[in-house]
């Protein structure tokens, strides 16, 4: 299962410090918790970029930043952003994704990625074609039936 590159946006990484008094956010936290296992376990593939850790070092709170910057090094790939990337999340902006989101998908495409995993609606209802978009409780349900 190694094989399989998956790249995780800002809000999956942050959502273990959202309020989890929510059901629904409570269980995204447990799915991506458990993704992260299957990374550090090399079960999955981690990609990190330049667009994560411009993101992320705009987090204003110290100790969800330094926990998130941690993955980089789990990473097996890191997407330096270029101008091909750009050009790309231009493309992505056109069919009404913000300018990061469009950066953070056209990068795991760049990273060869198979699956970006978010917790953003907006981003998963976008219908991007060249990568899975899913949310971490419907990948964990693929991972699960191993399709």
């Amino acid at each position: 299962m190694s094989n399989i590159r998956v790249y995780l946006d800002n809000c999956a990484y942050n959502r273990p410090f959202d309020n989890q008094q929510n059901l629904l956010v409570r269980i995204e936290t447990e799915a991506k918790l458990a993704i992260q296992q299957k990374i550090k376990d090399n079960e999955l593939s981690l990609i990190w970029s330049d667009v994560l850790d411009y993101e992320n070092n705009d987090n204003p709170f110290m100790e969800r930043r330094e926990q998130i910057a941690e993955w980089n090094y789990f990473a097996c790939e890191k997407v330096e952003l270029n101008t091909e990337i750009i050009e790309k999340a231009r493309e992505y902006m056109k069919i009404g994704l913000r300018q990061k989101d469009a950066a953070h998908i056209a990068c795991a495409i760049q990273g060869s990625g198979e699956y970006f995993i978010t917790v953003d609606k907006k981003i998963i209802n976008k219908g991007i074609k060249e990568i899975t978009v899913i949310d971490p409780i419907e990948f964990i349900r693929r991972m699960q039936n191993d399709y």
